[in-house]
């Protein structure tokens, strides 16, 4: 699944660039593969990703609930120590 996304994106961007290099007479082919290139990148291959990075990981452990800011301020904080 990683080379299905890495090639998505690597055409995404060859696209963006195609239509930035395209002359002004072909501004309408130049914006047509500018937006392609953009659709590519963040409603393609973006949530792709996601899903295939995210897999197997616990939502409640990313989300932002009491139990977990009761953690975050129990924690001994490194920085402040420094100083």
């Amino acid at each position: 699944m990683r080379y299905v996304i890495l090639i998505i994106v690597i055409v995404s961007f060859t696209a963006i660039i195609y239509g930035l290099n395209l002359d002004d007479e072909q501004a309408d082919l130049a914006n047509r593969c500018i937006g392609i290139g953009t659709v590519g990148i963040f409603l393609v291959a973006m949530p792709l990703f996601l899903v295939t990075e995210s897999k197997g990981k616990k939502m409640k452990d990313y989300m932002l609930t009491e139990e977990n800011i009761r953690k975050m301020q129990d924690k001994p904080q490194k920085n402040k120590d420094k100083q």
